[in-house]
């Protein structure tokens, strides 16, 4: 092992702020790093884990600049005690097993929100997931209200499992819980990769059936005050600030993102992504993930301006179309609830604010654009239909979550019957609102 590698950790464990979160535990791990085997794991990408002397057993996990990314506290019988892990945006959440119930599962392990500056001092209780061996690991665990988890929270959270299931030699874990959606699908493509010999892995996930998930955790690397890389092979996921840009492909999934992390080169490339194409630079990496050069957001002077109802209803039907059919009715009823406007979003393509949701107007320039370079005629219904379905899409995750929090607070007897009702339905149709919008876009109108 390169004594490179051991001198950082031994710097890093001399810090009071991590020496605090088990001193007995680093203290002894710090004086095995000059033993003929130090307890160390260094990654591909520069991560160095630091194990508890004598054991298999995770004590600390530090990114290459030296920032704590996690850290464990084990009892005497190798039980966890807790963990704390730092999220990409550099919240830090906590995991204290088996001090929880919960009617569907029983025992289980509460999720914390974390006071970052102590080593143990749970701020507030966000939710709680099925309990766990973390010495003898073998299922996803369930997890209660995920919708309350800070973003990124649930991602750090999956890694941890994944990490502790690497190191006890788990080759293949399941899910094993109600209601699988897509959104945990894609969350578990961070930190697992499920079987290469499955075909239609997503429709399989969703419709319940067996999917057997492999782990393969990440590495996260916190490069500057507000930027955080996430890799494997490569850079797959970078967030600034609170805005998370993913690769559109994870083994053979493609993602429907709005914000890309593409190659460029020898660079990466962190971009706004709409109508096909990138929309708006905002990040250039090297391959490391090293920060080469940040490009300051789009803003645009125009007020806010209300949009036309015929996309509110055309949306829902879209978004709609593209969820798990228990969701249609939720997903309508919360399309209703909300006021779209176009708008300034500096660097992003949509604001959420409450019941308003701000979509950039230099997206709907943008595709108004394109309509007018084609000749009037049937020729301008592609770039119409571009612009609304990009639209909807840039939606679909808020409303979504809003669609699953109104799904949620019905009756476990309504919640029920929706999802055994639409388990195995067709493709929601679509109305005519979609029609009438794309008409209208098409013809010059917004």
């Amino acid at each position: 092992m390169d004594r490179a590698h051991l001198a950082h950790l031994a710097a890093c464990l001399a810090r009071a702020e991590i020496a605090a979160h088990d001193p007995a535990g680093v203290a002894a791990l710090r004086r095995a790093l000059d033993g003929p085997a130090p307890p160390v794991s260094v990654q591909r990408h520069g991560s160095v884990i630091g194990y508890l002397p004598g054991t298999r057993l995770r004590l600390v996990e530090i990114d290459r600049r030296g920032h704590l990314v996690a850290a464990y506290r084990w009892g005497e019988s190798g039980r966890l005690a807790w963990v704390t892990c730092r999220t990409a945006d550099g919240r830090w959440i906590g995991v204290e097993p088996d001090s929880a119930t919960h009617p569907a599962w029983g025992p289980s392990d509460r999720v914390w929100a974390m006071n970052e500056h102590a080593p143990w001092r749970p701020a507030a209780p966000i939710t709680v997931y099925q309990a766990l061996d973390y010495a003898r690991l073998d299922v996803i665990p369930p997890l209660a209200e995920p919708r309350r988890l800070p973003p990124g929270a649930g991602t750090a959270l999956l890694n941890v499992l994944a990490g502790l299931m690497q190191d006890q030699g788990v080759a293949r874990a399941r899910y094993r819980g109600p209601y699988p959606s897509e959104h945990l699908f894609t969350s578990l493509l961070e930190t697992f990769r499920y079987d290469p010999a499955m075909h239609r892995p997503l429709e399989r996930f969703l419709a319940g059936e067996p999917l057997d998930w492999l782990p393969a955790p990440h590495e996260r690397h916190h490069v500057s005050r507000d930027v955080c890389v996430q890799m494997r092979e490569e850079v797959e996921k970078v967030v600034l600030g609170t805005t998370a840009f993913y690769r559109a492909a994870f083994q053979e999934v493609l993602r429907r993102e709005p914000r890309v992390v593409r190659g460029e080169g020898d660079r990466v490339v962190c971009s706004l992504w709409a109508l096909g194409q990138p929309f708006e630079d905002r990040l250039v990496l090297d391959a490391t993930g090293e920060i080469v050069e940040r490009r300051s957001p789009v803003d645009d002077p125009r007020p806010p301006a209300p949009a036309s109802p015929i996309w509110r209803a055309a949306l829902a039907s879209l978004v709609a179309r593209e969820s798990a059919p228990p969701l249609g009715a939720s997903i309508r009823q919360v399309m209703a609830s909300l006021r779209l406007e176009w708008g300034s979003v500096p660097g992003d393509l949509l604001r959420v604010d409450g019941e308003v949701i701000r979509v950039s107007r230099l997206l709907l320039d943008a595709g108004a654009a394109r309509v007018r370079a084609v000749s009037p005629g049937a020729e301008r219904a592609a770039p119409a239909v571009r612009l609304v379905v990009d639209v909807a899409r840039l939606l679909a995750p808020e409303v979504r979550r809003r669609a699953q929090m109104a799904l949620e607070a019905l009756p476990e007897d309504e919640q029920l019957r929706r999802w055994e009702g639409r388990a195995g339905a067709a493709d929601t149709p679509l109305d005519d609102s979609v029609a009438r919008l794309v008409a209208l876009v098409a013809g010059g109108g917004s």
